[in-house]
């Protein structure tokens, strides 16, 4: 019997799919078993897993109230529409290299998992508030596509402390990058990051055709 050899497009599907599980896995426990705010240190207290909910954009910005929020569910969805396309063409070409679509994937998996909490959350799950844990099937907390997105990790890059010696600052504590961020908007950082450094080849020599 002939061995049944997964496509190229069907690993891709797979390897998207496994990282909206995982993205999704650890929402729900956090949403599940924290209270809004609530926090515990993982590694000392450099890394912490902090639950916030997250209005708008990735790593906790905002985007223009209400409007903003619908505009950018509405945008999320079509880029992944786009990117969904996009890929399905590259993978097709056999001189697409396999980096290209695994970030493009990492990209566009990042971004379906926080459109889940954006589109379902507000309906399946109740509100979550310090001192209270959401329950999955509990009264609605928001419209359909104003859901939030779950937060979670707590790491920054730089803490320290400012030399004494400086004016004004000296003494006090420095911290560079201090967002929460979830698992889906890491997927997407890490894609764009990889996509940029490894294989800017590929698309300047796209851009000179």
């Amino acid at each position: 019997m002939r061995k049944c050899k997964l496509s190229t497009g069907g690993k891709l599907i797979i390897l998207g799919i496994l990282l909206v599980v995982i993205d999704q896995v650890i929402k729900i426990l956090v949403k599940t078993n924290m209270s809004l705010g609530e926090s515990f240190c993982v590694i000392g207290e450099w890394f912490r897993i902090t639950f916030v909910e997250n209005e708008g954009m990735a790593f906790g910005f905002r985007f223009g109230g209400k409007v903003g929020k619908l505009l950018l569910t509405v945008f999320r969805l079509g880029l992944f529409g786009v990117l969904c396309w996009w890929i399905g063409k590259l993978s097709r070409k056999e001189t697409t290299p396999t980096g290209v679509l695994v970030g493009l994937t990492l990209i566009t998996a990042g971004a379906f998992g926080n459109i889940v909490d954006s589109v379902l959350y507000g309906q399946i799950f109740s509100a979550s508030a310090p001192g209270v844990v959401a329950t999955l099937g509990g009264e609605p907390y928001a419209p359909f596509l104003f859901g939030k997105v779950v937060d979670m990790f707590y790491f920054p890059l730089i803490d320290t402390v400012w030399p004494s010696w400086m004016p004004w600052v000296g003494g006090q504590p420095f911290r560079f990058f201090e967002p929460v961020f979830n698992f889906a908007d890491s997927c997407v950082t890490v894609g764009a990051f990889y996509l940029i450094l490894f294989q800017y080849k590929f698309f300047s020599k796209g851009e000179e055709k």
